[in-house]
């Protein structure tokens, strides 16, 4: 018997916004001091590859993830970016919903490798990405400007699709 999952990937929609704005607000110490809420939530609702992860019952946004920078032809590849929010982060959402991201990424886009880059500090996300299949590749020294404010040094882990295909139409 199929069990129905406890989480669900969608697209956010302008209905989202309160929420979202609602779900950075108490999730500010979990973020701090790995990011920042958006500097524009429009602007984060109508990013191509933004997917919300709702927990099937109570209907609750529990995180996100983005797919960005897709580069095709000879890379197929492209980041990956997320967020848990409070309350409900420590709970296997966000590893329940990685693993449908990745069937998004890997099937429907038909990506080749996806790439996280994570503070050396954030063990939530190295744990978060290490069980879902990703390798450490490098050390990328003031990598990233976090919320605009300081360079920060980065983790790159990535993975592979192996079952990737070149019969793919861009």
């Amino acid at each position: 018997m199929n069990e129905e999952p406890l989480v669900y990937l969608r697209k956010p929609e302008l209905a989202d916004r309160q929420a979202l704005l609602d779900a950075f607000a108490r999730s500010q110490d979990l973020h701090r001091p790995w990011t920042f809420p958006p500097d524009d939530i429009d602007v984060y609702i109508s990013q191509a590859y933004r997917y919300l992860v709702i927990h099937r019952e109570s209907q609750a946004i529990v995180g996100s993830f983005n797919i960005s920078q897709i580069v095709r032809r000879w890379f197929h590849s492209a980041y990956l970016g997320y967020e848990a929010f409070t309350p409900h982060q420590g709970k296997g959402y966000m590893s329940k919903g990685m693993a449908l991201l990745l069937e998004e990424a890997f099937v429907k886009l038909n990506l080749h490798r996806l790439e996280a880059n994570i503070q050396p500090g954030n063990t939530a996300s190295i744990t978060l990405v290490s069980k879902a299949g990703f390798n450490k590749e490098g050390y990328s020294p003031k990598y990233l400007r976090i919320g605009g404010k300081e360079w920060m040094d980065h983790e790159r882990w990535a993975i592979i699709n192996d079952k990737w295909s070149d019969s793919f139409d861009d």
